[in-house]
């Protein structure tokens, strides 16, 4: 049954990549119009419309994405959105649903070129590029990272695992990026987000994808920074995001 649901499936997944693909090349030259002639506004619209087609790609292929917000997240303040990570698909709904608040990255370095789409965003979009093999680049890229942040009030988008979870079930957070974040972000609120089952539609070196799947992205009670020592609120943000998880 597996072999022949493969089967049946594999034109829905060509339109998906087709699309999926031809969005990302487009933007591509899209934001390099908009960064060089028209500045940073319109650029993040570019990528802004760009995230929502590709969320919009999973539709060849049954699948959904749905946002759930629990409380206000706060306005006109910097953030730090703390998720786990489970592969691709996690980027184009926190950059289309929190759109308004600015999503700025902290990222491998490997990303940073390479990848029609993605790569520009991330080295001209106010995102951070480290170099996990180097901790001194790592602490004063995020150091520099956190204090653009804090003036812009944008918000900061961290993945504490430092990898994805191929299986869905979240590794343990590392504090390094997100203690550097909160030492230049002190007037941050971190906002915990869940994300469940982008690794069923992420799954590495295969073709195939599963039909009829609903990613789900879950954004917690906002966090003062300030409002607890910093172990505890780690303890508390990791929680919270993991306790979600399905």
């Amino acid at each position: 049954m597996k072999l022949i649901s493969k089967i049946l499936s594999t034109p829905l997944v060509l339109l998906h990549y087709i699309f999926f693909g031809l969005s990302l090349v487009l933007f591509d030259v899209f934001q390099r119009i908009a960064f060089n002639f028209f500045g940073y506004q319109t650029h993040k619209k570019t990528v802004d419309i760009m995230s929502f087609l590709l969320i919009k790609s999973l539709l060849f292929i049954g699948c959904r994405i749905k946002f759930k917000q629990h409380g206000n997240i706060p306005e006109n303040v910097p953030l730090i959105i703390v998720s786990n990570h489970q592969g691709m698909f996690d980027i184009p709904p926190i950059a289309w649903f929190l759109r308004a608040y600015h999503p700025k990255y902290v990222s491998k370095i490997e990303l940073g070129k390479g990848i029609p789409g993605i790569s520009y965003n991330l080295t001209h979009g106010g995102s951070v590029l480290i170099d996990r093999k180097d901790a001194k680049q790592s602490i004063t890229a995020i150091a520099a990272f956190g204090k653009y942040i804090e003036k812009y009030k944008y918000s900061a988008v961290i993945f504490p695992e430092g990898t994805r979870s191929n299986d869905g079930k979240p590794k343990p957070f590392k504090e390094n990026g997100l203690k550097m974040l909160v030492k230049y972000m002190p007037s941050a609120y971190i906002v915990p987000l869940t994300i469940n089952n982008a690794w069923r539609i992420s799954v590495p070196k295969s073709f195939f994808k599963p039909l009829g799947v609903t990613v789900t992205v879950e954004a917690h009670e906002a966090i003062a920074v300030n409002s607890m020592p910093f172990e505890e609120l780690f303890s508390t943000v990791e929680n919270k995001v993991k306790s979600a998880v399905r």
